[in-house]
């Protein structure tokens, strides 16, 4: 029996790394996920692995009218919602003197503004006592030369969890910060020289991170093993910014 038996979720930015891993323990733990991406060909690859309990549905959270479509499939598909992990996020190292207006609205509307619409979309089709994890990074707890503006967005999300948190309370909707530190991830894969082994050093456990080491605390977050947990931040980090 799983954890997630009979459970509506959906996550966002599943194409790969954390998201894609999300989607995986939580298929194998019996729910049916809607998968969500920018990169339709990556997700449907993402979908043929997971099988038939995952809906792939591209699109890109930033458009209002991408997440409209996105919670038109869900509700077509039987209407109800008990997880969403709002997971889509990002950003590329740049000092202040190299941040551009473009490139700072880029990084504010997919981290925060998408996070919040996310949100507000899917509370019609959110069941009472539902879970809504935020992904937020270990990067929003600290100073992170380079990342001044990606950080900042990540403490903003943390923030607004608060405020969710709250604001949801009297539905019993439970609303946590999950926050990574380096996580293997193509992303990672795909960051300048020196960025990874900067991270690590700070680490005390000594690696990065797997995404399914963030999964497993999804499913804690999104599963009944949580249910007197809200409004909270969880890191999985290698104690980063604990230590």
């Amino acid at each position: 029996m799983g954890q997630l038996d009979g459970k509506v979720a959906v996550v966002t930015g599943a194409s790969a790394g954390i998201g894609l891993a999300i989607a995986r323990r939580f298929v194998r733990e019996g729910a049916r996920v809607f998968i969500c991406g920018r990169h339709e060909g990556e997700l449907r690859k993402a979908a043929d692995e997971l099988g038939g309990a995952a809906i792939p549905v591209p699109g890109d959270v930033t458009r209002e009218s991408d997440l409209a479509h996105l919670y038109r499939v869900v509700e077509a598909a039987g209407g109800g919602l008990d997880v969403l992990v709002a997971n889509a996020g990002g950003g590329r190292p740049a000092a202040l003197t190299d941040v551009t207006r473009d490139g700072f609205d880029a990084t504010t509307d997919l981290n925060l503004k998408a996070t919040v619409f996310t949100v507000q979309g899917a509370l019609p089709l959110l069941a009472d006592g539902a879970s809504i994890v935020l992904l937020g990074s270990a990067a929003g707890s600290g100073g992170s030369a380079r990342f001044g503006v990606y950080a900042a967005t990540k403490a903003a999300v943390r923030s607004l969890a608060r405020s969710l948190a709250l604001e949801l309370a009297g539905r019993g909707i439970r609303v946590n910060t999950l926050s990574p530190g380096p996580v293997l991830t193509p992303s990672l894969d795909r960051a300048p020289a020196g960025v990874v082994e900067e991270a690590t050093r700070r680490v005390p456990l000594g690696r990065p991170g797997r995404p399914e080491e963030v999964a497993a605390a999804a499913l804690f977050l999104a599963s009944s093993e949580s249910s007197y947990v809200t409004g909270t931040e969880l890191f999985v980090d290698g104690g980063a910014r604990q230590v």
